[in-house]
């Protein structure tokens, strides 16, 4: 009887068989296990490492007639939350409220610039009662620096308040009107006094032509108050 030497291909041989026969008695003695080897191996040269490929299953013991338990199935992914924009098809305007138009023109400026001009009034004529003699001119006579100067500050401070009072309207066009008239006949008198402008009386005439120019603004911020007033009014009239 010859005997063989072993050679590396039937060592090799071997090695497969081996591997193949301890699959199949794997799966033999696992039957309630679903692991499954690929037996399918493919031969390895000697030093080189082999890895065999798995899959991870359910590996509970389940009961007779207990099916296997199952993993619950994935929830889709919830939606992000709808979001509503509104967008103005047209812009509606702003309801306008009483004396829109009018207040649009600021009569509060002139109404101010009309303070001030009273205090001016004023402060000349203060200056007038300590300097002068009440039968010295007409214009001490009749305090008119005092009377219009007043008045002028009425007017502006009714012309201030109409954006607050709307009502005040009619009030503030008879004040402005009366303002006109005062101060028109003031001017009159002061003229009558410049007449009789002599050198002993200088500087009283000149104080009476700086009154003079002062009754010449207020004229004037009163006539376009009157003129805004008069158009207001007839706009809002049926």
């Amino acid at each position: 009887m010859v005997k063989h030497k072993p050679t590396a291909a039937m060592d090799q041989k071997k090695l497969v068989m081996f591997r193949e026969n301890d699959s199949l008695a794997c799966m033999d003695s696992h039957r309630n296990f679903q692991t499954t080897c690929d037996t399918r191996q493919p031969i390895i040269p000697p030093g080189q490492t082999h890895t065999m490929a798995c899959a991870k299953v359910d590996m509970d013991i389940h009961g007779v007639g207990q099916a296997p338990r199952r993993a619950a199935p994935r929830e889709p992914p919830k939606e992000p939350p709808m979001i509503w924009h509104y967008q103005a098809s047209e812009l509606m305007p702003d309801p306008k409220g009483p004396l829109h138009d009018l207040l649009q023109k600021q009569p509060a400026v002139l109404g101010s610039l009309q303070v001030v001009s009273g205090l001016l009034s004023v402060g000349v004529g203060i200056c007038f009662a300590v300097t002068q003699e009440m039968q010295q001119s007409l214009f001490t006579l009749f305090r008119l620096s005092h009377l219009t100067g007043v008045l002028y500050i009425i007017a502006g401070v009714v012309s201030n308040l109409l954006f607050k009072y709307p009502a005040l309207l009619p009030v503030s066009l008879v004040v402005n009107g009366g303002c006109i008239v005062v101060a028109v006949v003031s001017a009159c008198l002061i003229g009558v006094d410049l007449a009789h402008w002599r050198s002993d009386n200088d500087q009283v005439c000149r104080m009476e032509v700086l009154e003079l120019c002062v009754l010449g603004l207020e004229v004037f911020l009163s006539a376009i108050l009157c003129f805004w007033f008069l158009k207001e009014k007839h706009a809002k009239s049926p």
